[in-house]
């Protein structure tokens, strides 16, 4: 066997062996959740009134976050795709920016935005709204740290939007908004939906922002991952079982993105979209 083939065995038997560690040291922790622990109990506790109570949160919560998500996103995801203008680029980082920032930092700039004496503080008070450490709290915590999973892709699903699609259907008497429904809509929904697993997902496991900008009152702003904290001392076992309904949930929610993104891929502009206009 000549230098160069000991020399490539070697290195892809170095490769092989650093893939093997990496993939053993992410694996692990998960392996060891689900073997330390009987799943048969796992149904028992999760049916405990204090899991309850934070899986009642977390969906009411999230239901509201993602609707205010797609419902506001969508049109200014689309504005930000189909616009040039000055800023535009300061208007994306500001967009991006919550996807960087530490969770404390969020929780605390969430505070300093809206809490009693922050920046708007004055102005709900007056109104007769106090935000933090209401469930309301929760949903905007969820909203600031999980919309700009959203609304990235969603702008780049736009921006993939045949220009002369649009185009030709405004030169056909389409306007702004059928074009939008009839075609840009269509044509980036599977983007959209990509995004909106990747925020649900975000959102779902928000840990720092909340608990500093809602605290953690069970029944009205503790969720799962807040209960996990909450009981990690007093009932490891009620934490582990949270923590499985997590992954699981988390695993179903990256399988999902993973169809969506092969259906994507292998989907391609159709003419019956355009057509659909007429």
């Amino acid at each position: 066997m000549s230098d160069i083939s000991v020399g490539r065995a070697a290195a892809a038997a170095l490769s092989a062996l650093i893939a093997g560690v990496v993939l053993t040291f992410l694996a692990l922790p998960i392996i060891a959740l689900f073997t330390e622990f009987p799943l048969r109990d796992v149904p028992e506790l999760l049916r405990d009134p204090f899991v309850q109570d934070t899986l009642k949160v977390t969906v009411r919560t999230n239901a509201i976050a993602n609707v205010l998500i797609i419902g506001l996103g969508t049109p200014t995801a689309y504005l930000v795709a189909m616009r040039r203008f000055r800023g535009r680029s300061l208007v994306i980082t500001l967009i991006e920016l919550p996807l960087v920032l530490p969770p404390a930092v969020a929780g605390i700039a969430l505070l300093s935005a809206f809490g009693v004496g922050g920046l708007l503080g004055p102005t709900l008070k007056d109104a007769g709204i106090v935000l933090p450490f209401s469930q309301w709290a929760v949903v905007l915590a969820v909203t600031f740290v999980a919309s700009p999973f959203y609304l990235r892709q969603a702008i780049t699903s736009f921006e993939s939007v045949d220009g002369t699609l649009t185009a030709a259907a405004r030169t056909l008497g389409a306007g702004p908004t059928r074009t939008l429904l009839r075609i840009s809509l269509p044509l980036a929904a599977s983007g959209l939906l990509a995004g909106w697993v990747l925020a649900f997902a975000r959102g779902v496991g928000e840990f720092g922002a909340t608990i500093i900008f809602a605290g953690s009152v069970r029944g009205e702003t503790q969720t799962l991952t807040l209960g996990i904290y909450e009981v990690l001392d007093s009932n490891f076992d009620q934490a582990i079982a949270i923590g499985i309904l997590l992954v699981v949930l988390s695993a179903t929610v990256l399988l999902s993105y993973k169809l969506i993104i092969s259906w994507r891929s292998s989907t391609s502009t159709s003419p019956s979209v355009f057509a659909r206009t007429s």
